[in-house]
């Protein structure tokens, strides 16, 4: 079933006014019947719930998932017997694919995660469309009738700042509604974030956009733009989403932009996972996800104590079940009810911090790049099946690179150097060091991997 958008913006309203016990009776009725979906039609998971109860609502009645489990059961995961790695992959490894449906139906994207390892996801029309109706949800609670007057004034456009080469969720979302025709694709525009900063500039004030969304450590990198009036935006929302931000970091967006700054804490897994509040924190859409911190032994972390993971169940997307699925991010559930009002449970998030890396040049100034740049760079490159980058100087990156299966390493090395050879020099870093790492990525104690590790 793909309800319509005007049936889940109904819906929504209806949950949110009347409170926490609507929310939880639509998360149990959800998470029942995905649970009961992903038995019937997907071979994984009707072996791995062989012996549950028929109906199950608590999630802690489910084994734990993670990537590399569904991904080696990657053909039996899907529920759609179509849906196949193979499949999947040559789709993903065609840059003329994207925007293009995924056997004419789905959305197919990829990531490396903070684990550094690539991850290749199938979203269906209803998870895009629990996702489109929460996002309106909440811009019209954060903005209120003002600021949606303001932002139409502006001309409602929205700057998104993606990774634009590959089929990453973003832009790959945004591909397809440009591609179809609709009317969000004709207020959004992609910018992306491997283009050097002060064409970005340039690019941003000849657009004006009224919201800008997109990876926070790029907005990071505009806000200095901005300060130094180089960037001159006046966007009636700011919305970082991809790494986390501290409180810090969203005071300077704020003053820097003169506007709302509200962060985003989500995942290709669950694309519409949170929303931050003007209190600092990030409120679970608990309606249409199932959020659980936990301990090592996966056993639920009290309140107002961070966890080992957190697992998530998204209750959306029926073509590629995540139930109970281990993200890797360590969180806090506030103990008490957020002083912004809203009924959602609070949380903060302590993992996936994007850490700039800093250059010295030799006209005496700093240089900055954003972790995602380097990461969504190597991402891209056929036959990297792992990859790190470090600097271990401050002007010398060490990138260690493990390998797929078949793939010819010194092939391998050649295009990824090409491709960050080149984004440095577009970055005027021509005297960066870029060194080769014959030794695996480092792992850390905590069982991740950092993709991107900053000097000192």
């Amino acid at each position: 079933m793909s309800e319509s958008m005007s049936w889940l913006n109904r819906d929504i309203r209806r949950a949110r006014k009347k409170g926490t016990a609507a929310i939880a009776q639509r998360q149990r009725d959800r998470l029942a019947g995905l649970v009961a979906h992903a038995r019937s039609a997907s071979p994984y998971y009707r072996e791995l719930y062989r012996g549950l109860p028929e109906r199950v609502e608590d999630p802690a009645l489910l084994p734990v998932t993670d990537k590399k489990q569904l991904t080696e059961r990657f053909d039996d995961w899907a529920t759609d017997r179509d849906v196949t790695f193979e499949k999947v992959r040559a789709f993903t490894d065609d840059p003329d694919q994207i925007g293009r449906r995924f056997l004419g139906k789905y959305l197919a994207a990829t990531t490396s995660g903070t684990s550094g390892r690539r991850g290749m996801f199938v979203l269906d029309d209803r998870c895009m469309n629990v996702g489109s109706a929460l996002l309106s949800r909440a811009l019209v609670s954060w903005l209120g009738p003002l600021g949606m007057a303001r932002a139409a004034v502006r001309g409602g456009r929205f700057a998104q700042l993606v990774a634009t080469e590959g089929h990453y969720v973003g832009f790959a979302g945004y591909a397809r509604t440009l591609r179809e025709g609709s009317l969000r694709g004709r207020l959004v525009r992609a910018f992306s974030v491997h283009t050097p900063t002060s064409q970005l500039v340039d690019r941003l004030n000849d657009y004006r956009p009224a919201f800008v969304i997109g990876y926070a450590s790029t907005i990071m990198l505009l806000a200095a733009e901005q300060e130094a009036g180089r960037l001159r935006i006046d966007p009636v929302l700011v919305q970082p989403a991809g790494e986390t931000m501290s409180t810090s970091d969203v005071d300077r967006l704020a003053g820097a932009f003169d506007t709302m700054v509200r962060p985003v804490y989500s995942a290709t897994e669950c694309i519409y996972l949170s929303n931050g509040c003007a209190e600092g924190w990030y409120h679970v859409n608990d309606d249409w996800a199932v959020f659980e911190p936990v301990d090592v032994d996966h056993r639920p972390t009290p309140p107002g104590e961070y966890s080992h993971t957190v697992l998530i169940s998204n209750l959306a997307n029926r073509v590629q079940p995540f139930l109970r699925y281990d993200l890797g991010d360590s969180v806090m559930l506030r103990p008490d009810p957020c002083p912004c009002g809203d009924v959602l449970p609070a949380i903060r998030v302590q993992g996936r911090t994007g850490d700039m890396l800093t250059f010295p040049t030799s006209r005496g100034d700093d240089v900055q790049l954003a972790p995602l740049a380097l990461s969504t760079l190597f991402d891209r490159v056929p036959g990297i099946e792992l990859f790190q980058i470090e600097q271990t100087a401050p002007s010398v990156l060490r990138v260690r690179v493990a390998v797929a299966p078949g793939a010819d390493p010194d092939r391998v090395w050649a295009t990824a150097h090409r491709g960050l050879a080149r984004l440095l020099a577009d970055s005027k870093l021509d005297d960066v060091t870029v060194e080769r790492g014959e030794e695996p990525p480092k792992q850390e104690s905590g069982g991740k991997y950092r993709t991107v590790v900053p000097f000192g």
